[in-house]
């Protein structure tokens, strides 16, 4: 097929649209792509720019609808529009076997394309299928031994029979001076994983340090945690809602949703997934509806809180729960369990009045070392230093007793450590704290079909075990400091 070329007045009008783009102008971007498009439907760039502007924009089905169109019209690689496809599927609609068909249509396209390998390995760790995963991973180190993400993803599928070849295979990447502060970062937390996995305590403290230090030093300016906004916003968010919420109106049909929260790594994953064994739950997972809506509706938070009428607050509420229903239709409950909305608790009563927050808890040294020990984004800045991981943490506890002076009763303390020690005993306590019956399938998740989207993703399939409980025991001198400060604040 011969490419050919639109006449000036299209071009014209096709960069119009792009520069709308790039000016951060989404929807009158989609609009001029579509007013194009009605015109002259044989621009398969067009389809293509305008299914990207629909994702950003959060319409999914809109997007798909148009990636489909651009392959009808001949676009050039194609293997990247059938990635960008599988990535809504997965990400935005959770049809997680229509993207893994995605994928694998683009390796028939492309066999060495190697981002719809990277995705389908991450895929398949999504799934659980360890052994599918690493085959792929391998298979990226076939055609690049120096595919650093590929090799940090197999050094965290690796156990402790087989790490130590691999230890030596990413000491020696380490090695090149040459390799930039994310791939050393990456290579970093994967070989500090793996000298914990071995009992190598010491050297598995100094790969973690290391790791987060070039993690800091990845992004520009460098990732700093500024402890007084921290102190500033929680006192803001406590300034926001000094009381507890009054009556609302029902916010509509859609389903209910279950809020869990807490710090990172303290079970939020493992709490979701014993839920979602339950004929009545569906798993959300961490999902971007109530920060989506924050931005649009009450922004910024918390200071917009004074302002925001009780119109604005009940269309929150009900765009909400549409959003559920879009995303999970027929779901009676639906979890949402992005660990800092406990951060949002004041805001979530007042929408919500009823809601149920299940607040997850786990010793407070475990909690912050396995946080140390995260490949986190470094704009999670307080994750890059033990002192700051301590601080944030201190935060967190002044404004859960907020919360819990509020709202008590509505809010449960689901503790990690107590849960595997005797789960029946804690997932009893938790169900009837959610008005849910016993079912004996909550405590069954390890072959739970459905992804899982976390970094916790092999602790969740293993089961409840009590390896990570009192992890921090091997790390008593590396973390004697912190283990001084976070003594203030309790079990946690």
């Amino acid at each position: 097929m011969v490419a050919l070329t639109p006449p000036p007045e299209v071009q014209a009008q096709f960069a119009a649209a792009e520069r709308l783009t790039q000016a951060g102008r989404t929807a009158e971007a989609a609009a001029a792509y579509q007013a194009l498009l009605a015109r002259h439907p044989a621009l398969p760039e067009g389809w293509y720019n305008l299914a990207h502007a629909r994702r950003r924009l959060g319409d999914a089905a809109g997007a798909l609808a148009a990636y489909a169109e651009a392959l009808r019209r001949g676009i050039a690689d194609p293997q990247e529009v059938h990635l960008n496809r599988a990535v809504i599927l997965a990400e935005d609609l959770r049809e997680t076997d229509a993207a893994r068909a995605e994928l694998l249509r683009a390796l028939e396209l492309a066999p060495a394309y190697r981002p719809a390998l990277l995705n389908l390995a991450n895929l398949h760790e999504d799934l659980g299928e360890r052994e599918a995963a690493r085959a792929r991973y391998l298979e990226l180190l076939g055609l690049n031994p120096g595919d650093v993400q590929a090799l940090a993803r197999l050094g965290q599928l690796t156990g402790r029979e087989d790490a130590p070849p691999l230890i030596a295979t990413i000491q020696e990447r380490l090695a090149d001076p040459g390799l930039s502060f994310a791939d050393r970062a990456s290579l970093g937390f994967s070989l500090a994983r793996l000298r914990d996995a071995c009992g190598e305590y010491g050297p598995a403290f100094q790969a973690a340090t290391a790791a987060n230090a070039a993690s800091r030093a990845s992004v520009h300016p460098p990732a700093r945690y500024d402890r007084a906004a921290q102190e500033a916003l929680t006192q803001a968010l406590i300034r926001a809602f000094p009381a507890p919420a009054p009556q609302a109106a029902d916010p509509g049909p859609g389903p209910q949703p279950i809020f869990i929260c807490g710090m990172y790594r303290s079970g939020s994953t493992l709490t979701e997934q014993l839920l979602a064994g339950h004929t009545q739950v569906r798993p959300g997972g961490e999902l971007t509806l109530l920060p989506q809506l924050i931005g649009a509706r009450v922004n910024p938070f918390p200071a917009a809180m004074g302002r925001a009428s009780p119109t604005t607050l009940e269309d929150l509420a009900r765009e909400y729960r549409a959003g559920l229903a879009r995303l999970f239709p027929g779901a009676l409950h639906v979890t949402d369990k992005r660990p800092d909305n406990f951060l949002l608790i004041g805001l979530i009563k007042r929408l919500f009045p009823a809601a149920r927050i299940v607040h997850t808890t786990r010793d407070p040294l475990d909690t912050c070392l396995s946080i140390f020990f995260l490949h986190a984004d470094p704009q999670l800045s307080y994750a890059l230093d033990l002192a700051d991981t301590g601080h944030y943490f201190g935060q967190y506890r002044r404004l859960m007793a907020h919360w819990k002076s509020l709202y008590g009763p509505d809010i449960l303390d689901f503790n990690y450590d107590a849960l595997v020690r005797d789960p029946r005993t804690a997932v009893g306590g938790l169900l009837g704290f959610l008005g849910l019956p016993w079912q004996e399938s909550c405590l069954d998740f390890r072959e739970r079909a459905g992804a899982v989207r976390t970094a916790s993703v092999w602790q969740v399939r293993e089961g409840l075990y009590r390896r990570s409980s009192g992890r921090a025991s091997h790390y008593g001198r590396e973390l004697a400091g912190l283990a001084a400060e976070l003594r203030a604040f309790g079990p946690g």
